[in-house]
C-alpha cells in the first residue's frame, strides 16, 4: 500500500501560475515525513522549504519515492475563472496530477487531498470522476480541510507544489527585472509591480486578467475595462 498526497500553492496571488504538488510514497515510509519535521509550506521560511525538497529528492532517488507538478499558467487560470470557476479548475488539476502518479506507481493508493471546496466529500467525489481507470484496485480518495496541516504527506506535497512556484516567480522577475514581491495583492511591492505590468495595450501575461485587482487597476490607468483574455490547450506538467 502507497500513501499518496496532493495540495496546491499560488491560489490567491494576481500573478505567477498556480502549481498542484502530488507525493507518493509507501505507506511504511510516513513516519520518515513525521520523523524529519515535514510540516505545511506556509510554516516554513524559504530556505527550510529547499532544504526539504533537497531532502526529498535524495529520499526518492534511495526508496523510489513519486511526485508530480502540474503548472498552471495564468491565462488557463483566468479561463477557468471565466468558465467552469476556480474550484472546478483545481479539481480538474488534483486530478491530472493523480493521474501523472498513477502512471509510475501502480500500486493501491490511499489519496488524501487538501479540500478547496467547503464541501470536502464533493471535491473528491469531483476528482475521482476524472481519474483514468476509477476505482484503482484496493484504492481510496479522501479531501480534508487543513489535510496540509494534519498530514505529512500532504504538507510535503505543499511543500514540492510551493518551490516550484516560487521557481517560476523568481524567473519572472529575472526577466522582467522588476521587483514582484510574494504576488498577493495585499504585498506592497507586488501592488508596485502592477504599473509596470499594466502599462501596455493589454495586461502582462504573467498577471491574473481575471482578478479583480488587475481589472482595477487598469481601469483606473486606462479608463476603460481589461480587454477579454483568450486561452489555448497547451499545458505544461512535469513528472518525477
Amino acid at each position: 500500500m502507497w500513501n499518496a498526497g496532493v495540495d496546491e500553492a499560488g491560489r490567491g496571488p494576481v500573478l505567477g501560475p498556480l502549481v498542484v504538488g502530488a507525493v507518493a510514497i509507501p505507506a511504511d515510509d510516513v513516519h520518515l515525513l513525521e520523523d524529519h519535521g515535514v510540516k505545511d509550506s506556509k510554516h516554513l521560511t524559504f530556505s527550510k522549504r529547499q532544504a526539504f525538497v533537497e531532502w526529498f529528492h535524495e529520499q526518492a532517488a534511495e526508496r523510489g519515492w513519486k511526485y508530480s507538478l502540474i503548472v498552471c499558467p495564468p491565462e488557463r487560470i483566468d479561463h477557468g475563472v471565466q468558465t467552469t470557476g476556480l474550484n472546478v479548475l483545481e479539481v480538474e488539476l488534483f486530478a491530472e496530477a493523480l493521474n501523472e502518479l498513477r502512471r509510475s506507481v501502480d500500486k493501491p493508493m490511499t489519496i488524501m487531498n487538501d479540500a478547496c471546496d467547503v464541501n470536502e466529500q464533493r471535491f473528491s467525489d469531483r476528482i475521482a470522476v476524472r481519474l483514468e481507470h476509477w476505482p484503482w484496485e484496493n484504492s481510496s480518495i479522501e479531501s480534508q480541510h487543513k489535510a496540509d496541516t494534519n498530514h505529512t504527506i500532504v504538507g510535503m506535497a505543499s511543500i514540492l507544489a510551493k518551490v516550484e512556484r516560487d521557481r517560476h516567480i523568481h524567473s519572472l522577475i529575472q526577466q522582467l527585472n522588476i521587483p514582484l514581491g510574494s504576488g498577493y495583492p495585499s504585498d506592497p511591492k507586488t501592488q508596485a509591480s502592477l504599473h509596470l505590468l499594466l502599462n501596455a495595450d493589454e495586461p502582462h501575461t504573467c498577471l491574473r486578467w481575471s482578478w479583480k485587482t488587475v481589472k482595477r487597476a487598469w481601469k483606473e490607468m486606462h479608463g476603460v475595462d481589461a480587454p477579454a483574455r483568450t486561452y489555448g490547450t497547451q499545458q505544461q506538467r512535469t513528472l518525477f
